[in-house]
């Protein structure tokens, strides 16, 4: 079985080596490195090439958004997931808006974190229901289709575009044409992107 790398970064020492030894008991997981700032975290990322790289927000210096808006720029294959206690809806949607593909708060449990690991490791997105409130505490726009609501609801789930075209009855092709539609309507550039931009925007139910 292929192990998910990951990368930890987080401004506390301790911190990381706890949080590295948890994952370490997880049999499809293995922490590869980490970094204490924003800066190193952009000069190990693009060195160490992580499946997952777990992002603190408020750290001095570079913040998480703007490493992983540097990261990417040089790597768009990276899959970063923010981990933080950071309950500003602009400061979290400023890191998903820099392609963050998951975001999650430190109080959540283990198996939360492992369960966005695994889904942004898949291709997939993952928003903590803890999130997707800070996330809806901003002011609305123009509402989705009903059918546009639902794909991008679904994709909030992690699930594949195939996944989607099963559970609403349609064909992936349909379901890309939907979040190509979707993404230009709310000025996104990726599924985490649009998701993070629905929820601040209270464009979803859920």
């Amino acid at each position: 079985m292929k192990k998910t790398t990951v990368m930890i970064v987080d401004d506390h020492a301790i911190f990381r080596m706890g949080l590295a030894s948890l994952l370490g008991t997880a049999k499809d997981i293995t922490v590869i490195g980490d970094a204490g700032d924003g800066e190193s975290a952009v000069k190990k990322a693009l060195k160490l090439r992580p499946d997952v790289v777990i992002m603190d927000f408020l750290m001095p210096g570079v913040d998480g958004a703007e490493a992983t808006r540097r990261i990417l720029a040089e790597w768009p294959e990276a899959k970063v997931v923010i981990f933080t206690t950071y309950d500003s809806a602009n400061g979290i949607g400023h890191a998903l808006d820099a392609g963050a593909k998951g975001a999650i708060v430190k109080k959540s449990e283990f198996d939360d974190l492992l369960d966005a690991i695994r889904a942004v490791a898949a291709g997939g997105t993952f928003i903590s229901p803890e999130i997707a409130q800070v996330l809806k505490s901003s002011p609305a726009t123009a509402p989705l289709s009903p059918r546009q609501a639902d794909v991008l609801e679904l994709v909030t789930l992690g699930l594949s575009n195939e996944d989607i075209a099963y559970k609403l009855g349609i064909t992936a092709p349909v379901v890309r044409d939907y979040l190509k539609t979707t993404f230009a309507k709310i000025g996104a550039a990726n599924r985490a992107e649009a998701v993070a931009i629905a929820m601040r925007k209270h464009l979803l139910k859920i």
